[in-house]
């Protein structure tokens, strides 16, 4: 059994929003804290953002900070991804990864099958 499955990715226009989902089968990873990466075309597997299992700390990377937006819903053991302001160059897969928020690809055990995010100019 796939233990995350991410969903809400699809084809939008610059400036457009989306909004991912990542599910978790176990309920044990509530208690998880939780990362999103992606990766785009030839480029490495980059981290996004993460949230501890509280939900109280985030973190994000430079590039999405004040335009996305992580956060938690422990009871429905998901996790989501909120991308307003979207541009070109967040065209990528997008993952789902536990536990941790380390900014790090190798920290994570669990990895989602990605959800396709393109941006048109």
């Amino acid at each position: 059994q796939v233990p995350l499955v991410e969903s809400g990715g699809g084809l939008v226009q610059a400036g457009g929003s989306l909004r991912l989902s990542c599910a978790a089968s176990a309920r044990t990873f509530s208690t998880y804290g939780k990362a999103w990466f992606r990766q785009a075309p030839g480029k490495e597997r980059e981290f996004v953002a993460a949230i501890d299992w509280t939900g109280s700390s985030t973190y994000y990377a430079n590039s999405v900070k004040g335009r996305f937006t992580i956060s938690r819903d422990n009871a429905k053991n998901s996790v989501f991804l909120q991308m307003n302001s979207l541009k070109p160059e967040d065209t990528a897969v997008y993952y789902c990864a536990a536990p941790g928020v380390s900014s790090v690809p190798r920290d994570y055990s669990y990895w989602g099958q990605g959800t396709q995010v393109t941006v048109s100019s």
